[in-house]
């Protein structure tokens, strides 16, 4: 047995149950296989995301999920504007230190097949996108120095933090205006900081309806590094294992695009990541 590189959790064919897997060929896009019917194949692991060791039973993933569960996730933090760009599009000053806001656990989504639900009190024509490279705690910690950091990385993956920003814009408070039920897609893959060393080397993408609408070097652009993030958000506080930090989003969202850009009924947005892959959904509007 083995430790995981490259961790997806799935519903699989051979028995229907939810299973954590390494995914046996590490250098293929799975979001877009998902996508495109390609059989995705996996390693079973046996134990938890944190402690699992790989086995040499091969299983077939029917329907991807997100890396990690609810029941796993303790607290989803999340960054807003970490990127020089990004700063600039809005027309604000750099944050002197890293701007916090949570979502709820109810938040977290999959990826494809799964959708992403906009419920009644956001469908104005104001649903957005955020491309952004998620980190998931892997050993809890405080008061944690920078060059310390990355040893309390269980690993990465790609997330969109979906944003309704009529309600966003209502009050100086994010958490409920991102925090609605389904707005933090994660996936496809779990890649470990033992496979991803530097996670500042990566490329971020977000791709609507086939138009890339996002697209930056992490290293170029980032304000704040994922280091320097871990070490803040440690001051005082313990970061339990099963944290997820949602690193911010660089510039392109289609809040500031002229044309605006929105997400509408069945629309197809995708989060594109090196290393990582892409994580798809589609957009559904919700009926009640």
């Amino acid at each position: 047995m083995s430790q995981p590189t490259h961790i997806i959790r799935f519903v699989a064919e051979e028995d229907g149950i939810e299973h954590l897997g390494q995914l046996v060929d590490t250098a293929r896009d799975i979001g877009l296989d998902a996508v495109n019917g390609t059989a995705i194949q996996a390693y079973k692991i046996n134990g938890s995301i944190y402690d699992g060791t790989v086995t040499a039973v091969v299983l077939t993933a029917k329907r991807l999920l997100s890396p990690i569960t609810r029941e796993e996730c303790n607290f989803i933090r999340c960054l807003g504007l970490n990127y020089k760009d990004h700063a600039k599009e809005a027309s604000m000053a750099l944050p002197k230190a890293p701007i916090l806001f949570c979502k709820p656990r109810t938040a977290l989504g999959h990826p494809y097949p799964a959708a992403i639900p906009i419920p009644k009190c956001a469908q104005d024509g104001t649903s957005d996108y955020e491309a952004e490279l998620c980190v998931i705690i892997g050993k809890s910690g405080r008061n944690i120095p920078e060059e310390e950091a990355l040893d309390h990385v269980l690993g990465y993956t790609a997330s969109n933090d979906v944003s309704a920003r009529t309600l966003q814009m209502m009050t100086t408070q994010w958490s409920y205006s991102k925090g609605l039920d389904g707005s933090c897609p994660l996936g496809p893959v779990l890649v470990t900081s033992k496979a991803l060393p530097e996670p500042q080397a990566l490329k971020i993408k977000a791709i609507h309806k086939g138009n890339t609408v996002q697209d930056v070097c992490i290293t170029s652009d980032m304000i704040f590094t994922i280091r320097q993030q871990i070490a803040y958000f440690s001051q005082g506080t313990t970061l339990e294992a099963g944290t997820i930090i949602l690193t911010g989003t660089p510039a392109g969202i289609g809040h500031f695009r002229d044309p605006r850009v929105v997400l509408r009924d069945g629309d197809d947005i995708r989060v594109e990541i090196d290393g990582i892959g892409t994580l798809v959904n589609t957009v559904r509007y919700e009926s009640w």
